[in-house]
């Protein structure tokens, strides 16, 4: 059974930073492309970045490129995602899944950027 537990969130000022980690369970990890995803209540989730089977080719949305980085540990079945100079736009609650494949969601990490 395919599972994700999400975590590293929490409460941050403005322009702080975040390391998120998702750890996966059932699958090989380096088999597959991987993505983080982000979802305010009230609207559609949006994915937030990528990173490739290879673990070297990465994509970002426009809002993210240039403040968020993804990585992953394959040793470990664990994605990260450094995010820093955090805004207020940036609170909602990341999720993480194989890219390609109809996975359950996890349980999400809440990410709260306010002063």
């Amino acid at each position: 059974q395919v599972q994700f537990v999400e975590s590293g969130g929490g409460l941050v000022q403005p322009g702080g930073s975040l390391r998120l980690s998702c750890v996966g369970s059932g699958f090989t990890m380096s088999y597959y492309a991987m993505s983080w995803y982000r979802q305010v209540p009230g609207k559609e989730r949006e994915l937030v970045a990528t990173i490739g089977k290879s673990g070297i080719a990465t994509t970002y949305a426009d809002s993210m490129k240039g403040r968020f980085t993804m990585s992953r540990d394959t040793s470990e079945n664990t994605v990260y995602l450094q995010m820093n100079s955090l805004k207020p736009e940036d609170t909602a609650v990341y999720y993480c899944k194989r890219t390609w494949e109809s996975d359950d969601w996890g349980q999400g990490t809440q990410v709260l950027v306010s002063s």
